[in-house]
Formats: structure tokens, C-alpha cells, sequence
């Protein structure tokens, strides 16, 4: 039985995810920092639940506590918690934004490591996105070219760097970076853009499923690779 834990888990993304997966037969753990919200969805899915907040360190640790006491070791770790920060550009919105998006990738990696290294195939992927790209941003054809989400951007553009530092640095765990595709979620309600989120969980799907000798230190979409 495959141990999977995905990252705000209670809605979107990593909502679908957690169904397909479940699907799959894996035992999923979905981590959400509002527990009512979190054990709520893991009902409505069949799934397991810790509370998990990606910017409390005690709250990671507990949640993989949790897992390890369970389970023994954990397989799949999907980094899927994450926010926009649409606005102003300020230091506080800042530093919510890249608490969430960048340093809670580092907590929970950091505290799952010792059970993923316990894995016959551990796998990690993470949710970043081709706003991150210099490429995207900088090319007039690309949509991303007249977003203006400074916040988001840069922390996603550090999202799949350590994606590729970490896949260096723990070459036994396979590590790879995901545009999962443009999704109607809570998070683009404003835009009025994207897809159901039952098709871009798909492709973390496919990530979160390599085999053994998968590729590692990759950035892709649904499409291949992406440059960034």
C-alpha cells in the first residue's frame, strides 16, 4: 500500500488529487491547518487527516509524527499548500506569501525526509507553477506575460529551484516541480479562468506515480518540459 500526504488537501487541487489517488489504492492522508475543514474532507473522500499548517513548524512536525506512528514511512509527499497574494506588493504580503509557498515547502520536506527515505520509491512532487518562469513571463505570446503577480511568481520561481536542489541532494528521492495546468480554484476566482480541478489533478497524479526509475529534478506540464 502506497503512503501518500498532500498539502492542503481540503479543497481544489489537492481535493481531486486525494480521490484519484485513493482510487489508485493508496493510503492518503490529506493535511489541512483548518482541522474542521480538513476532517470534513477526508469523510467526504475516505481519506485520512492530520492537521497540517505548511507555516508552523510544531504543526508539521505533529502531522508527520502522526504518519510515522501510523505507518512506518511515508511514500508520496505532494507540496500542494500554497496561496496567491494578489494586491499590493508590501513586506507583510510578502512574507505570508513566501512563508506559504517557499519555507512551508522546506518545513515539510525537511520533517518527511526520514520517513520518504524509508520508501522502496519515495516521490515528491511539487505544486509550482509557469508564473515562475522567466521564460513564460518574459515571452508576449505566453499568458503569463500580462499577469501581474509578483509575489506568486518569484515564490514559484523558488518553488522548482528547490525542487532541482533537492532532487541533487537526495538522489535515493525523486523530486519534481509541476505546472499542473490554469484551474478554477478558490485561489482564480478573481480571474474567472481555468479548468476543473479534476483535470489538473491528473497530472500531479502522474508525478505522484513514476516508478522507480522515474526522472527526478524535473519542471514539467501536462504537455512535457517546461523551460523556466
Amino acid at each position: 500500500m502506497t503512503v501518500t500526504l498532500i498539502t492542503g488537501a481540503n479543497k481544489g487541487i489537492g481535493f481531486e488529487t486525494a480521490k484519484q489517488l485513493l482510487e489508485l489504492g493508496h493510503t492518503v492522508y490529506i493535511g489541512a491547518r483548518d482541522a474542521e475543514r480538513g476532517e470534513k474532507a477526508a469523510a467526504a473522500l475516505g481519506s485520512r487527516f492530520v492537521r497540517l499548517d505548511v507555516t508552523d513548524d510544531a504543526s508539521v512536525s505533529e502531522a508527520l509524527a502522526t504518519i510515522d506512528a501510523a505507518e512506518g514511512r511515508l511514500d508520496v509527499l505532494v507540496n500542494n499548500a500554497g496561496i496567491l497574494g494578489a494586491g499590493g506588493v508590501d513586506g507583510p504580503t510578502a512574507l505570508r506569501v513566501f512563508d506559504t509557498n517557499v519555507v512551508g515547502i522546506v518545513r515539510v520536506t525537511e520533517a518527511a525526509l526520514p520517513l520518504l527515505r524509508k520508501s522502496s520509491n519515495p516521490t515528491v512532487v511539487t505544486l509550482s507553477s509557469s508564473m515562475g518562469s522567466f521564460w513564460a513571463v518574459t515571452n508576449p505570446d505566453r499568458p503569463e506575460f500580462n499577469l501581474p503577480l509578483a509575489l506568486y511568481a518569484a515564490s514559484k520561481s523558488a518553488a522548482t529551484m528547490l525542487t532541482v536542489q533537492y532532487a541533487k541532494s537526495e538522489p535515493g528521492v525523486k523530486f519534481n516541480a509541476l505546472e499542473p495546468g490554469t484551474t478554477a480554484t478558490d485561489m482564480t476566482a478573481a480571474f474567472g479562468v481555468g479548468r476543473p480541478a479534476v483535470e489538473s489533478a491528473k497530472t500531479v497524479v502522474r508525478l505522484a506515480t513514476l516508478d522507480a526509475d522515474g526522472p527526478t529534478g524535473t519542471f514539467t506540464d501536462e504537455f512535457g518540459h517546461l523551460s523556466w
